[in-house]
């Protein structure tokens, strides 16, 4: 009898086309986290379904000047920025009373991510008809810079980026993988992980190679990028709320502020009223992932009661030695 994880691999494989399958005998590859194996694409570290979703999109994606992008690491704020995004991009369609959508669905229905939703839930791989979708349009995604469909970088969309102090993002992380991988696969060990995610192995990483992409690229056009980090979204909600709307072209008037439009918004997206929503506490999205797993502490500095000083010390030393130089700094 076939082993389970043979089994969930040839699954997969067999929504591969023959094109991506061939493609993906020739990259590097490793163990996976939460599949059996994770390969380099691109200059990153993604899964095969991935592969596929994102070469079917840099083919087919036509980005629009009213595009807007969020784009993420990983177990980063990603749920809270698409629920932010959406409430201040949409604040004139829905009101924050009993009728808004984030109160019934999940962010990640209404800001769907690129690789997952519009392009890797594709029947057959189809190329999906995304002419209909209300504008402007919000799309996530995790997928690094340089990757990104030519059709975002020449047009004038908006990409709204957030990243984390990698600690806080590793801890997450391997939490998070451990919750949503197949049942019949073992846990992932922490040092295991670790010592991956040190070198850079890790879904969408190296994490410091992705942070850069989009530093660079604000610097270079911040009218483009909009380069913001969860700590300082933690720190103040409002004055970065303002900012994505500014950034957006879609500035808070006088009369919006006195009215406390800012503080709905913020309130509507925080994290003790969204844990607590039917639509985040039940069912699946994307890839079967349970939507309670999204919600778990929303906290900074929870990494200290996983990393022992040594381990919090050698992640820190790599960061500051990939990043010195850019400017960007945790």
């Amino acid at each position: 009898m076939m082993a389970p994880t043979n089994l969930t691999h040839f699954i997969e494989e067999d929504k591969l086309s023959q094109e991506c399958k061939e493609l993906i005998l020739s990259l590097p590859r490793e163990k996976g986290w939460s599949t059996r194996y994770i390969y380099l694409f691109q200059g990153f570290w993604c899964q095969e379904m991935e592969i596929q979703a994102i070469i079917t999109f840099q083919k087919h994606f036509q980005a629009k000047d009213s595009d807007v992008i969020v784009a993420t690491i990983p177990k980063s704020g990603t749920t809270w920025l698409k629920a932010l995004t959406f409430a201040i991009v949409n604040r004139h369609r829905f009101t924050t009373s009993i009728s808004h959508p984030l109160l019934t669905s999940n962010p990640h229905e209404l800001v769907p991510f690129l690789e997952y939703t519009v392009y890797g839930d594709a029947p057959n791989n189809q190329v999906p008809d995304l002419s209909n979708m209300a504008e402007p349009r919000l799309f996530g995604t995790h997928i690094p810079y340089p990757s990104l469909a030519m059709s975002i970088k020449e047009s004038n969309s908006k990409i709204i980026y957030i990243c984390r102090n990698p600690l806080d993002t590793f801890v997450s992380t391997w939490i998070f993988l451990n919750k949503i991988k197949p049942k019949h696969l073992p846990d992932f060990g922490l040092e295991e992980a670790f010592d991956m995610y040190c070198k850079g192995i890790i879904g969408f990483g190296p994490t410091w190679n992705q942070m850069l992409g989009y530093w660079n690229e604000s610097l270079a056009r911040p009218s483009k990028v909009l380069f913001l980090k969860y700590e300082d979204l933690k720190k103040d909600v409002e004055i970065n709320v303002k900012r994505i709307a500014e950034f957006l072209g879609c500035p808070f008037t006088e009369e919006e502020e006195s009215i406390g439009m800012i503080e709905s918004i913020i309130k509507l997206c925080s994290f003790e009223n969204m844990k607590e929503l039917e639509a985040n506490k039940s069912g699946t999205f994307g890839r079967n992932f349970e939507r309670k797993y999204l919600f778990r502490k929303a906290e900074t500095g929870d990494w200290v009661n996983y990393l022992s000083p040594k381990m919090a010390e050698k992640l820190s030393q790599i960061m500051e030695q990939k990043l010195s130089g850019s400017g960007l700094s945790f």
